[in-house]
């Protein structure tokens, strides 16, 4: 039977291996990948820079997904270059055309005075909480980081705020803001999964703070117990929101939060709900319509009744939210394809999902070429007196 060391000499004789010179030479080549095999303490304690992180462990079940492309140049490392012998043996043997392992290691790239990344990790406690987004590796412990970095603005806690709150906070959306003068009545409780009957009569806001707080004690929740209007919109929004998620169910906040969020730059995740059906979308500023563009002039209210008058049912918003609550995580992450040019509306009676594509209007008076809006003007008047609170 053979010694670990024997073994370790065939298996070197059989990969291709370059030092740490070499190395650098092969990842300057935009399209080489580096792939770290070592273990988590390992990689705390310092890496290469563009390095992605796999296991030896995991290695099998993992790298298709790191690195897709078999036929990619690959430089492959450990902290000596034997586990990495290994690794390289194990890539050929999975069909990688193009794989290197790095004699000496991590150890000898640090000797040589190359370049050493330290990032930033995250500790046992949130590696145990959020280990199902560790494992995707579009998410990973970078993406986790950028979430718990992340602010995202709520406008509304109420029924679909309600869902996308609880569910961004589950995520680890670090900051979440939340806007909404209402307070918590019993004809809520159908629908705004975020409050509950004990908390009847108090500030919606303060009671989702509440609820979001006692979920995921790693989010900071900054309540505005206030109405959003053209006076305070540019306060709210100017505290560094990465994305806001619009829960309004009445035109004047959303043209006023449209107006703000274009002239701000900030994506907005749109979602509005009423009896049995609900539309999604995200509308980034200059790189797709904006809510102007779509809907330049308001209905008039008797064609645009509130769920206070015409009904919503209970599930609804959950649904809508929801989704706006994962458009608001792929910005944050800064993958997929979010909703942008896209209005994606859910029938609950028929279960179907239907897509339309939308276009910039060249004409719209804030995001067109020509605007002819270029400050907040008298929203309530210009959608012909329409209410002013948040579902």
């Amino acid at each position: 039977m053979s010694t670990y060391r024997e073994l370790l000499q065939q298996v070197k004789g059989e990969i291709d291996e370059v030092d740490a010179t070499r190395a650098r030479e092969i990842l300057a080549e935009d399209s080489a990948a580096l792939v770290d095999v070592r273990e988590r303490d390992e990689w705390d304690e310092g890496h290469i820079p563009g390095a992605v992180h796999v296991p030896r462990g995991n290695l099998e079940s993992r790298i298709e997904n790191a690195v897709p492309d078999k036929s990619r140049q690959i430089v492959v490392y450990c902290a000596a270059g034997n586990r990495s012998a290994f690794a390289a043996k194990t890539l050929g043997e999975l069909g990688y055309e193009h794989v290197v392992s790095l004699a000496g290691g991590f150890t000898d790239w640090k000797r040589n005075g190359n370049p050493v990344e330290i990032s930033e990790s995250l500790d046992e406690a949130k590696r145990r909480r959020y280990s199902r987004h560790l494992l995707i590796p579009e998410v990973g412990e970078e993406g986790q980081l950028r979430l718990l970095q992340s602010r995202v603005l709520l406008i509304g806690a109420g029924g679909l705020g309600s869902p996308a709150s609880l569910y961004l906070a589950a995520a680890g959306v670090g900051t979440l803001g939340i806007v909404d003068d209402d307070a918590v009545d019993e004809t809520n409780l159908q629908r705004q999964i975020v409050h509950s009957t004990e908390r009847l009569g108090e500030s919606k806001a303060e009671s989702a703070k509440r609820t979001i707080e006692a979920l995921n004690p790693d989010v900071t929740v900054k309540v505005f117990k206030e109405r959003l209007t053209s006076e305070n919109v540019d306060r709210i929004l100017g505290e560094g929101w990465d994305v806001i998620v619009d829960g309004a169910d009445n035109f004047p906040t959303r043209y006023l939060l449209n107006d703000a969020s274009v002239w701000q730059r900030i994506p907005v995740v749109h979602g509005s709900i009423y009896r049995f059906e609900g539309q999604v979308t995200v509308f980034k500023p200059f790189e797709g319509p904006c809510y102007r563009c779509l809907f330049p002039q308001p209905p008039p209210p008797e064609l645009a009744p509130s769920c206070a008058e015409g009904g919503v049912l209970g599930v609804l918003p959950g649904v809508i939210g929801s989704l706006q609550a994962n458009e608001a995580l792929k910005l944050g992450l800064g993958i997929g394809e979010p909703l942008v040019g896209r209005l994606l509306m859910f029938d609950a009676l028929a279960g179907e999902f239907t897509e339309i594509r939308l276009r910039r209007d060249p004409d719209c008076p804030v995001c067109g070429e020509n605007p002819t809006i270029t400050d907040y003007i008298d929203y309530v008047e210009f959608c012909q007196g329409g209410r002013t609170h948040v579902a």
